[in-house]
């Protein structure tokens, strides 16, 4: 899910994701969209994003990353994920 530059010169373009696996990437999109309405966790870095002036796409897409982080996690350490409980 890195995101790729169209930049030439002075020019900034608008970064895109593509190429890689497009069926997991479907597969993420949509568990990240469940994920920013149902796990606290996940809702609360896509609301911080938003509130700050990010796109909601491009948040969600960082929730996507985040997810993906969390999922690569849980394999390498064959642990359960667990939401942080607030003190």
């Amino acid at each position: 899910m890195a995101p790729f530059a169209r930049d030439s010169g002075l020019m900034k373009g608008r970064r895109t994701i593509w190429g890689g696996r497009h069926q997991v990437r479907a597969v993420l999109y949509m568990a990240a969209l469940v994920a920013v309405r149902h796990n606290p966790a996940l809702r609360a870095f896509y609301l911080r994003l938003v509130a700050a002036g990010k796109a909601r796409k491009l948040a969600l897409i960082a929730a996507m990353r985040k997810l993906l982080v969390i999922l690569n996690a849980i394999i390498r350490d064959g642990q359960p994920w667990h939401t942080p409980q607030s003190a």
